[in-house]
């Protein structure tokens, strides 16, 4: 990355303002009944579905996700692998009957490839989301609790997208700054939409669009994302999902001595299904055409049992 094409610096956080903020979230989670194994996704009723299938206009589906990534780069070292087992090269065109089949293998939270973490993904002090201890837990076989086997009938919801970059007039953030609260509200605002109770909120940075046009840089130290204080919004208003198409966390961290704050009051505190390196290129233009920035989402993790997240294609429905 070009030094000199950083953004603008996140507003630093303390480790005191961290652990107030992390404190406060955690009250606000148990205060609003979302405890349980499932985390957030509680919010998410019969009814706030019922609403979202009310969100269909158009009858036009748009994918969420990134291409899978099979080449290295500096922000993806270890590239997901895929080849064709068979058939042989010299066999594809003889006479008789033939399938062609894969191999397909991936770092699930690496850097490019759009994925969902399970509530099983961040331990923080010894502990996962819900207090449950970090050992035994987490098992070379996988993790015995909070995998991502339990989001296996799916997320569905009102998904609503804010276009950060859209309210500042730029194409993307710059890596390093940060989402704020007043830039969720004012995004808001600006598109006509509020994001509540169930809510699948995702939050566009411009990651992707960046990525495409500059190339790929080392995401994992230089990014934009939300600042640790705006996850609080999020908590008050009971979403369900966040995702973003970079990491969701700022790079370099905000706050001093916490590498990842947002996904540690994201999953740790609030119980929420982080969603990492979408992209929205195909739907932010559909949203501003239209003048609509809700529609249905479905999100269908794969069923790995013990798995701490998975890879993702989440379907946006207008």
């Amino acid at each position: 990355m070009d030094p000199q094409s950083a953004g603008a610096a996140a507003p630093r956080q303390s480790p005191q303002e961290f652990r107030t903020l992390y404190r406060s979230l955690r009250e606000l989670s148990a205060a609003g009944g979302a405890r349980g194994p499932r985390g957030a996704l509680e919010t998410i009723t019969a009814q706030t579905v019922r609403a979202a299938v009310r969100e269909v206009r158009l009858g036009r589906t748009v994918t969420l996700a990134a291409p899978v990534e099979t080449t290295a780069g500096p922000d993806n070292p270890q590239p997901a692998a895929h080849r064709l087992t068979s058939p042989p090269e010299s066999e594809a065109d003889e006479h008789g009957l033939h399938f062609a089949t894969d191999h397909f293998g991936m770092n699930v939270h690496g850097d490019a490839d759009s994925h969902l973490d399970a509530l099983c993904h961040v331990v923080y002090e010894g502990t996962l989301y819900g207090g449950v201890p970090a050992r035994g837990s987490l098992t070379p076989q996988g993790a015995t609790a909070l995998s991502v086997e339990l989001a296996r009938d799916g997320i569905v919801g009102r998904g609503v997208l804010l276009d950060v970059p859209r309210l500042r007039g730029v194409p993307w953030l710059e890596p390093g700054d940060s989402v704020t609260t007043d830039d969720l509200l004012a995004a808001e605002r600006a598109q006509q939409v509020r994001a509540g109770q169930g809510d699948l909120l995702f939050v566009r940075v411009g990651h992707k669009r960046r990525r495409a046009e500059r190339g790929p840089w080392e995401a994992a130290g230089a990014r934009a994302g939300l600042h640790p204080d705006a996850v609080r919004l999020l908590a008050e208003r009971r979403v369900a999902v966040l995702g973003g198409d970079g990491n969701n966390d700022t790079a370099p961290s905000p706050t001093e001595g916490v590498a990842f704050p947002v996904h540690v009051l994201g999953v740790h505190a609030l119980g929420l299904y982080l969603l990492d390196y979408l992209q929205f290129e195909d739907l932010a233009p559909i949203c501003a055409q239209h003048g609509r920035w809700s529609f249905l989402c479905v999100i269908a993790p794969l069923r790995l049992p013990a798995a701490t997240g998975s890879p993702v294609n989440p379907i946006a429905i207008l």
